[in-house]
């Protein structure tokens, strides 16, 4: 895939000292100061009237409400599309089949829904979706309004979700009562998950979310606020109400929260001295884990799944699913995958891929996605003493060319629209700075929403990206704008370099090193159009026993 270029940056602001973040537990968001009474305009408070005004008609906690939606959507919009399995709307109400005909690439995958193509020949019924994959029908009929609108407009959708929550409750045998404890298997059964586990994750971050209120303003402008109830304590026995197949897989390393399954990648000996598609080892006996490194996969989890059991490809540790956050683990963290185009980092490093598409973060960076990624990577961090900061949890996109001339080579995943601050907030450390006032380290912390530098190449070559919230910013050399961009050692030569109208300014990062530089934290981005095969991954392929690892 071709790299998005970015173009006329928008001024963003360097910060020297620390962000006054609390630290937070895993499965809880960021808590910020409650927005002004002047900042509530009619305008701006729409959504948090919605969700008022669709508890109070059908009889569901606002809180519930409120707490599903967030772990649904964090209460965005998405510009009305949906999501990798045809989710739409603050409260993600699935009409999988509408989405396919709207949007074929990049669509639902075989993971979860079948195929909706029709053979030559005698016209055939449209297959049956599974339940989870349909739930915008089913709302369409409780509430009787289009599909259409619950689709496009948020305050229906939130209606919608809140009668669909309502319908749950009953169809369980529990009243519709204003005490949220009793909400717990109607949120879990919600979830849409076909295991008990991510059931329960589920319901217990929807829980914990309503014990720790959050407040945020959304992608459209809306402000949402949660209060706190941290008085509310569920039986989680009521997971039992549920009844999904449990999933347990004594070969997998994970979290006991998380869903894992085991599907192996192969260790083939070839002859004369070849082998794919990993190394075998004995770390930490033999070599320290020092980094976790995320990817996303820029194809979907079954073709994935595919090339990780291919003994010619490259391999990883963990592929994460995009609709619900499962996790497969493919490579033992004692052996040594090759995923980062690095033997150095592959040899120190845990590789953890993430499905989907760097262009479309809308569709597949789920928010069930992101939390069983840090819960994973936060247990891995604690088994391998990993710590949890930029230095040492970095990007595909943060790694360093093992040479200057094999810089335009390296990847750009996850890319400029993976929501790093989040990451780290769910990780349970923010990001804040470190460095005194004299030092000559920077911290730049753009807010994720707001910064919407401009990118080209999202859809089609040349053609601007729509505007979206980004953790990149670009770097100059000096302090104002007509400076020259930061370049790559051995990526100028082939660069189209750009002058943008206005940026961030920070001191020039060193040359690239074998090891992650403490810079590599700062997400400056590279100028120009890089020449890069189409879709093409970096591949460690087979290799020599004998070369060595750098």
């Amino acid at each position: 895939m071709q790299k998005p270029f970015p173009r006329a940056p928008a001024v963003r602001c360097l910060y020297r000292t620390a962000c006054a973040t609390a630290a937070a537990a895993l499965v809880v968001p960021l808590l910020v100061t409650g927005p002004s009474s002047d900042a509530q305009g009619e305008a701006t408070t729409r959504l948090q009237r919605a969700f008022a005004d669709a508890a109070a008609e059908y009889r569901v906690p606002q809180s519930v409400l409120l707490g599903v939606s967030y772990l649904q959507s964090r209460w965005d919009t998405h510009d009305g599309a949906p999501s990798v399995i045809g989710g739409y709307g603050p409260m993600h109400l699935t009409d999988t089949r509408t989405a396919l005909a709207e949007a074929p690439h990049h669509g639902v995958t075989r993971d979860t829904a079948p195929p909706l193509a029709v053979a030559a020949g005698p016209q055939q019924p449209a297959p049956r979706l599974p339940g989870q994959l349909t739930t915008l029908e089913r709302v369409a009929g409780l509430i009787g309004v289009p599909a259409a609108r619950l689709r496009t407009d948020a305050d229906v959708n939130v209606r919608g979700g809140a009668a669909l929550l309502a319908a749950t409750q009953r169809r369980l045998g529990k009243p519709l009562s204003a005490d949220p404890a009793d909400w717990w298997s109607a949120v879990a059964r919600f979830s849409g998950a076909d295991d008990s586990a991510t059931a329960a994750t589920f319901a217990n971050d929807v829980f914990a979310v309503i014990r720790a209120g959050a407040h945020r303003t959304t992608d459209t402008g809306q402000r949402v606020t949660l209060a706190a109830s941290p008085g509310v304590r569920p039986d989680s026995r009521q997971v039992r109400a549920i009844r999904p197949r449990a999933t347990a897989d004594p070969d997998v390393e994970c979290p006991a929260t998380l869903a894992c399954d085991w599907i192996p990648a192969p260790h083939t000996e070839f002859g004369d001295d070849q082998y794919g598609n990993h190394d075998l080892a004995d770390r930490p006996k033999d070599q320290r884990v020092e980094y976790i490194v995320i990817h996303d996969t820029e194809a979907t989890r079954t073709s994935m799944i595919d090339t990780v059991q291919d003994p010619s490809e490259a391999s990883w540790h963990y592929t994460v699913r995009s609709s619900d956050g499962h996790i497969t683990q493919h490579v033992k963290t004692k052996d040594v995958a090759w995923h980062s185009g690095s033997q150095f980092v592959n040899a120190r490093s845990i590789g953890v891929e993430h499905e989907g598409f760097l262009t479309q973060p809308d569709a597949w960076y789920s928010e069930q996605m992101y939390r069983s990624s840090a819960r994973l990577v936060a247990y891995l961090a604690k088994k391998y003493g990993v710590p949890l900061d930029r230095q040492h949890i970095f990007g595909h996109d943060n790694v360093p060319a093992p040479t200057a001339s094999s810089i335009p080579d390296m990847h750009d995943d996850p890319g400029p629209f993976w929501d790093w601050r989040h990451y780290f907030d769910l990780l349970g450390a923010p990001l804040r700075a470190t460095a005194g006032a004299d030092s000559d380290l920077v911290t730049v912390l753009p807010d994720f929403r707001t910064n919407q530098p401009l990118y080209t190449g999202c859809n089609e070559s040349g053609k601007p990206c729509a505007p979206h919230g980004s953790s990149a910013v670009r770097v100059h050399t000096e302090p104002h704008e007509d400076a020259p961009l930061i370049q790559d050692p051995g990526g100028a030569r082939t660069a189209r370099t750009r002058r943008p109208t206005s940026t961030t300014w920070a001191r020039a990062s060193p040359p690239a090193r074998r090891t992650p530089s403490p810079n590599a934290a700062v997400t400056g981005r590279r100028s120009g159009t890089w020449a890069r095969r189409p879709g093409s991954r970096t591949r460690r392929g087979i290799r020599r026993p004998s070369e060595p690892q750098v």
